[in-house]
Protein backbone atom coordinates (compact mmCIF):
# COMPACT_ATOMS: atom_id res chain seq x y z
CA UNK A 1 0.00 0.00 0.00
CA UNK A 2 1.15 3.96 -0.42
CA UNK A 3 0.54 6.31 1.87
CA UNK A 4 0.91 9.73 1.91
CA UNK A 5 1.10 12.30 4.75
CA UNK A 6 0.48 16.08 4.54
CA UNK A 7 2.12 18.81 6.65
CA UNK A 8 1.59 22.42 6.46
CA UNK A 9 -1.84 24.09 6.89
CA UNK A 10 -2.94 26.13 8.99
CA UNK A 11 -4.73 30.19 9.25
CA UNK A 12 -2.80 32.74 7.87
CA UNK A 13 -4.01 36.06 6.66
CA UNK A 14 -4.93 37.40 3.51
CA UNK A 15 -1.81 38.48 1.67
CA UNK A 16 0.31 35.85 2.97
CA UNK A 17 2.05 32.73 2.40
CA UNK A 18 1.73 29.08 3.54
CA UNK A 19 3.85 25.90 2.47
CA UNK A 20 2.98 22.36 2.33
CA UNK A 21 4.71 18.85 1.74
CA UNK A 22 3.08 15.68 0.98
CA UNK A 23 5.57 12.33 1.38
CA UNK A 24 4.59 9.33 -0.41
CA UNK A 25 5.42 5.84 1.67
CA UNK A 26 4.94 2.46 1.59
CA UNK A 27 4.98 -0.03 -1.67
CA UNK A 28 5.87 2.74 -4.27
CA UNK A 29 7.91 1.17 -7.22
CA UNK A 30 7.74 4.74 -9.30
CA UNK A 31 5.08 7.29 -9.17
CA UNK A 32 3.76 9.13 -12.38
CA UNK A 33 1.89 12.23 -11.22
CA UNK A 34 2.16 13.85 -7.87
CA UNK A 35 -0.25 16.97 -6.95
CA UNK A 36 -2.79 19.07 -4.80
CA UNK A 37 -6.91 19.09 -5.26
CA UNK A 38 -8.57 21.63 -2.46
CA UNK A 39 -12.22 20.91 -1.76
CA UNK A 40 -13.88 24.03 -0.24
CA UNK A 41 -17.37 23.93 1.83
CA UNK A 42 -20.40 22.36 -0.38
CA UNK A 43 -18.09 22.37 -3.61
CA UNK A 44 -16.65 19.82 -5.76
CA UNK A 45 -13.29 18.78 -5.00
CA UNK A 46 -11.02 21.14 -7.66
CA UNK A 47 -7.34 20.04 -9.34
CA UNK A 48 -4.91 23.10 -7.56
CA UNK A 49 -1.45 21.63 -9.65
CA UNK A 50 0.58 18.63 -10.72
CA UNK A 51 3.42 17.75 -12.33
CA UNK A 52 4.18 14.62 -14.01
CA UNK A 53 7.68 12.95 -13.74
CA UNK A 54 9.57 14.64 -16.23
CA UNK A 55 8.76 17.76 -15.23
CA UNK A 56 5.01 19.05 -17.08
CA UNK A 57 3.02 21.34 -15.12
CA UNK A 58 -0.57 21.86 -14.35
CA UNK A 59 -2.21 24.74 -11.94
CA UNK A 60 -5.60 25.80 -12.31
CA UNK A 61 -6.62 29.19 -13.46
CA UNK A 62 -6.72 30.63 -10.20
CA UNK A 63 -3.68 30.31 -8.07
CA UNK A 64 -1.36 30.85 -11.47
CA UNK A 65 1.11 33.38 -10.94
CA UNK A 66 0.53 32.57 -6.62
CA UNK A 67 1.42 29.18 -6.44
CA UNK A 68 4.34 27.05 -7.28
CA UNK A 69 4.66 23.22 -7.35
CA UNK A 70 7.86 21.31 -6.52
CA UNK A 71 8.93 17.70 -6.33
CA UNK A 72 11.56 16.04 -5.18
CA UNK A 73 11.43 12.32 -6.86
CA UNK A 74 13.75 10.75 -5.22
CA UNK A 75 12.27 11.45 -1.91
CA UNK A 76 9.07 10.92 -3.63
CA UNK A 77 7.74 14.15 -1.85
CA UNK A 78 6.05 16.66 -3.53
CA UNK A 79 5.12 20.55 -2.39
CA UNK A 80 3.02 23.52 -2.96
CA UNK A 81 4.23 26.92 -2.22
CA UNK A 82 1.61 29.26 -2.10
CA UNK A 83 1.92 33.11 -2.11
CA UNK A 84 -0.44 35.55 -2.56
CA UNK A 85 -3.13 33.94 -0.70
CA UNK A 86 -6.91 34.95 -0.91
CA UNK A 87 -9.95 34.10 1.31
CA UNK A 88 -11.66 31.98 -1.50
CA UNK A 89 -8.17 29.33 -1.38
CA UNK A 90 -9.99 28.76 2.04
CA UNK A 91 -10.23 24.69 1.68
CA UNK A 92 -9.18 21.58 2.61
CA UNK A 93 -5.92 20.34 0.41
CA UNK A 94 -5.01 16.85 -0.58
CA UNK A 95 -2.31 15.31 -2.00
CA UNK A 96 -2.51 12.82 -4.95
CA UNK A 97 0.09 10.31 -5.98
CA UNK A 98 -0.98 7.69 -8.89
CA UNK A 99 2.16 5.72 -9.94
CA UNK A 100 3.04 1.89 -9.39
CA UNK A 101 2.88 0.03 -6.92
CA UNK A 102 6.91 -2.18 -5.36
CA UNK A 103 7.25 -5.89 -7.06
CA UNK A 104 3.74 -6.00 -8.96
CA UNK A 105 2.07 -4.74 -12.02
CA UNK A 106 -0.61 -2.66 -9.99
CA UNK A 107 -0.85 0.65 -10.49
CA UNK A 108 -1.38 3.10 -7.55
CA UNK A 109 -4.03 6.40 -6.85
CA UNK A 110 -3.37 8.00 -3.24
CA UNK A 111 -4.94 10.33 -0.99
CA UNK A 112 -4.01 11.90 1.72
CA UNK A 113 -5.44 12.75 4.90
CA UNK A 114 -6.29 16.62 3.73
CA UNK A 115 -5.16 19.82 5.47
CA UNK A 116 -6.94 22.61 6.34
CA UNK A 117 -5.89 25.81 5.27
CA UNK A 118 -7.87 28.98 6.07
CA UNK A 119 -7.12 32.63 5.05
CA UNK A 120 -9.57 35.25 7.08
CA UNK A 121 -8.35 38.21 8.36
Amino acid sequence: QVQLVESGGGLVQPGGSLRLSCAASGSVSSINVMGWYRQAPEKPRELVATMITGGSITYADSVKGRFTISRDNAKNTVSLQMNSLKPEDTAVYYCNARGRIRFSMYEFDSWGQGTQITVSS
